[in-house]
């Protein structure tokens, strides 16, 4: 009989919940970000497609992220590090959409010219 469970790493619950605020705070700012975005006077077309993919699919994955963090296994450092890995893919898929969205934009601005 092992006690794997005794041998596991912990993280301190202070530096988890800070970690869930910035989660939280990154969040909010990305349902933000799609919500301006949709809200967007330029109509939407077929090209937009990759980027609202893109966004939600961040979104998605924080989301994921946020709900490992708040079970109470995640003071276990295995758990809080696959959050962790899991809200920064996220952050790095919904700030891909944003800058492909802000490409978008520009160059069917330039087309209107």
């Amino acid at each position: 009989m092992t006690l794997k469970d005794d041998d596991e790493h912990l993280i301190e619950t202070l530096f988890r919940n800070g970690t869930i605020t910035v989660v939280g705070v990154v969040l909010s700012f990305s349902l933000g970000f799609l919500t301006q975005w949709a809200s967007n006077p330029i109509p939407w077309k077929l090209a937009d497609l990759p980027t609202l993919l893109l966004i939600s699919i961040g979104i998605v994955l924080q989301l994921r992220s946020l709900a490992f963090l708040l079970k109470t296994d995640s003071l276990k450092k295995a758990v809080y590090d696959r959050a962790s890995r899991l809200f920064l893919d996220g952050v790095i898929t919904t700030g891909s959409g944003v800058f492909l969205a802000i490409v978008i934009d520009t160059f069917r601005l330039l087309a209107e010219r």
